[in-house]
């Protein structure tokens, strides 16, 4: 086969898998049922307490920090917790074991790395484009290679090693894990969250298909995006009053960015607000929520506490 031929068949072939894709993200309707993967599952090496372990998905070894606390029974409910940009898993981990004995939950927290996944595209943007900032066909990753693919397999794993009941689980993600976690219930409707916790994100993908991806969802798979389903997430928005620097280190300034607010405060209520203006105009349910954390910066603690509260009461 030519080189040419060769690639006509990679073109058709990333044509097939968006094609696909759309069809799967636009035909998920709320509360429709989720299909295991048919991969394996590999009970994680998980024990009482604190401790790591390693998971391997696609090729790629994530390592995984943890909390179990010691009164956890099969009943006991899993929280994701997605690091900020500093990628320190080990330390959002260490802030809410406190909680995850309050509340007897499965605290897990997974290390993406920059080596293996990039801030912006690899872990923020969900690693769907090899450039997020110019989503096309031909730059669409296959969903083995989305950061976002590893969350369902890894809950596989945990609840299999811990024998527990719980099919759903619930998610946080403070600055770029809050990134991750607003746009990973849009990538994946039909993935078994239940609720959702985004803290101190410092930009939103807002459903809005005049808005080009990243900032919106034109020009990406999101285009057909069920807006009713997906305002009907119990997404909790989250912000520190205090978090209101529009000099803060790493966060984007730009046309679209800019349009959202200067500082993440403004940005969480434009985002929160796109949602609420939807569902009012299109007699949409929402079941969004927006917190504004009163003497709090951009601080991982109080966001997590709050996070926490949010879920479990």
């Amino acid at each position: 086969m030519t080189t040419f031929h060769r690639d006509q068949m990679k073109l058709i072939l990333k044509y097939f898998l968006l094609t696909f894709t759309v069809f799967l993200i636009s035909c998920s309707p709320a509360g429709s049922s989720f299909t295991p993967s048919p991969m394996p599952v590999i009970p994680a090496e998980i024990s009482i307490g604190s401790g790591t372990f390693t998971f391997s998905f696609n090729n790629v070894d994530v390592e995984v920090f943890y909390h179990v606390p010691a009164a956890y029974t099969a009943s006991s409910k899993v929280v994701f917790a997605l690091h900020g940009g500093s990628r320190d898993a080990e330390g959002i981990r260490n802030n809410m074991i406190q909680k995850s004995i309050e509340y007897n939950f499965v605290l897990i927290a997974p290390k993406f790395s920059s080596q293996n996944f990039s801030l912006g595209d690899g872990y923020n943007l969900g690693n769907v484009y090899e450039d997020g900032d110019n989503p096309s066909t031909s730059t669409l990753n296959e969903q083995e290679e989305w950061s976002f693919s590893i969350i369902e397999p890894l809950f596989d794993s945990v609840v299999s090693s811990l024998s527990l009941i719980e099919e759903k689980y619930n998610l946080f993600g403070f600055s770029a894990g809050a990134q991750f976690v607003h746009r990973f219930i849009q990538f994946k409707p039909n993935a078994r969250f239940n609720k959702v916790v985004a803290g101190a994100a410092g930009w939103y993908t807002v459903p809005n298909n005049n808005i080009p991806f990243p900032y919106g969802l034109n020009n990406s798979i999101l285009t057909n995006t069920n807006l009713s389903n997906l305002l009907s997430k119990d997404l909790h928005i989250q912000v520190g009053a205090l978090d209101n620097d529009p000099n803060s280190v790493g966060l984007r300034h730009n046309e679209y960015a800019d349009a959202q607010g200067l500082n993440r405060v403004t940005r969480a209520v434009h985002f929160f607000e796109s949602g609420q203006n939807i569902a009012e105009s299109s007699n949409y349910n929402l079941n969004w929520s927006l917190h504004i954390i009163q003497g709090a910066g951009h601080n991982l603690i109080p966001n997590a506490d709050n996070a926490c509260d949010l879920m479990f009461n």
